[in-house]
């Protein structure tokens, strides 16, 4: 197992840092008032690596005691635990360990197991005046700029307890899946959920506190000192119901039957060891040797005999009172029905409101149908035949009117057409003849007439009929 000091160096960076580990061992209550930040990060880093330390079971305590994982004690052992050959020990670990009393991240163990209230309640923040008066008191501070030393006092890591609480509710919401399957007894609870917990065994002071937080911070669980029966709220209640008596016979029933379960599972490898060193004496010569480990194998047969048929008709008694409270439980809940329908029939009238109202209701709709019938039979008339035929004929005059409408307007679309393009024509026209008047103003020689003769005819026989054309 590593040393509390070899934990806080992997654990935390700050402890594997010169420039903060001079800062963590120094006498820095004086930051408080020049230097907050510096003091809440050096009381911060405290509380959380010592907590973790709790959690590892690393805290040390008295000589033979064993380790809690949800307390840590503060003292003479913590303080020598702590201290290194460079920076000696944390001269201001009081005042981060008072921090943590002031934020309720450690509680008193005493003050945690005998209160009445929870944890979270309102009375438990401590005043400006209780802090200063605990710090006096409990850690030995003593007069302005005083050292720091710390007394024996032991306080409850809330950290440490509420996460190992978080497990234990998951597991049990799975694993309880009847009335009885949620009781438990000390024993039980722990070797239940101590693999949870990744706890090889809970302290005596370990599981107290766990199961003070559960039923008085959470209201999770129901427990009792003086039988030692532990019983879990079941998925409908908001809180553990009492524990009766029934609830205590239960209890110690499964704890029975773990006992029986583990004596056989003892009885049966112990069975084995005989018969192989009763085989070792035979091959090794040594009857006397060989008949003890036959003799032995037989009465511990006996046993695991004896204690297997008690533990089957354990098993089956604990199936039995499964069955019945279920049966309870059933039920139960068919009462709560029938009450419930019992009101919402209350509510409903009774069978003869029923039917007054379907009867109302058929003659309402009734009615609804003889007004419409009504309505129907004054709207309705002779439909003349005549009118039907004027209103036909006036509705196709306005359709051909239409069609005569749209005819006429792309007859005059496609004239207005022909038009600009005749126009067009023309115009090209008269600038041809324009361009033949110039020509002939010019004049033209007697040889190229006379040349041009059969030529210039055919230019004006076509100018000629260019213009009848144009005409």
């Amino acid at each position: 197992m590593p040393t509390l000091q070899d934990f806080l160096r992997d654990f935390d960076e700050a402890f594997r840092s010169r420039a903060r580990l001079a800062s963590l061992y120094s006498d820095f209550r004086f930051q408080k008032a020049s230097n907050p930040d510096g003091y809440t990060a050096n009381t911060t880093t405290w509380i959380r690596a010592l907590s973790a330390a709790a959690q590892a079971g690393l805290i040390p305590g008295p000589p033979g005691a064993e380790a809690n994982t949800f307390t840590l004690r503060s003292g003479e052992e913590l303080a020598r635990a702590l201290q290194t050959q460079e920076y000696g020990r944390p001269l201001a670990l009081g005042a981060a360990i008072e921090e943590a009393v002031r934020k309720r991240e450690f509680v008193g163990l005493k003050g945690f197991l005998n209160a009445k209230g929870s944890v979270y309640a309102r009375s438990w923040i401590p005043t400006p005046w209780q802090v200063v008066s605990w710090t006096l008191r409990q850690l030995g501070v003593v007069g302005e700029g005083g050292e720091d030393r710390l007394v024996e006092g032991e306080f409850v890591v809330m950290a440490n307890v509420e996460s190992a609480a978080k497990a234990v509710l998951s597991q049990a919401s799975q694993i309880s899946t009847s009335h009885p399957s949620r009781i438990f007894t000390p024993a039980l609870f722990t070797s239940t959920f101590a693999p949870a917990l990744e706890i090889l065994n809970l302290s005596p002071t370990d599981l107290s506190v766990l199961l003070t937080h559960l039923s008085r911070d959470r209201s999770a669980i129901s427990y009792s000192p003086a039988t030692g029966t532990i019983k879990f709220a079941s998925p409908s209640e908001p809180h553990s119901s009492p524990i009766t008596d029934e609830d205590v016979s239960i209890a110690n029933l499964r704890a029975l039957i773990a006992s029986l379960e583990t004596q056989t599972t003892q009885l049966t490898a112990q069975i084995s060891t005989l018969d192989q060193k009763a085989r070792e004496a035979v091959t090794s010569k040594q009857p006397a040797m060989a008949k003890s480990a036959l003799r032995s194998k037989k009465l511990t047969q006996t046993k695991l005999d004896t204690r297997t048929a008690t533990l089957s008709q354990m098993e089956e008694i604990y199936a039995k009172i499964e069955q019945a409270a279920d049966q309870v439980e059933l039920v139960r809940v068919m009462e709560a029905s029938s009450s419930t329908l019992k009101s919402l029939n209350k509510q409903t009238g009774g069978v003869e409101k029923v039917q007054d109202v379907a009867d109302g209701l058929r003659e309402e709709m009734t009615t609804v149908e003889e007004i419409g019938g009504a309505i129907n039979e004054v709207s309705a008339g002779t439909v003349d035949e005549g009118e039907v035929e004027d209103e036909l004929e006036a509705m196709e005059r306005g359709e051909k009117e239409k069609e005569r409408k749209v005819v006429e307007e792309r007859e005059k679309e496609e004239r207005k057409v022909r038009e600009e393009r005749d126009e067009r024509e023309a115009e090209e026209t008269r600038r041809k003849f324009a361009e033949l008047d110039r020509v002939v103003a010019a004049g033209t020689p007697v040889g190229e007439q006379n040349q041009q003769g059969d030529s210039k005819t055919e230019e004006e026989e076509n100018a000629a009929k260019q213009r009848e054309e144009a005409a």
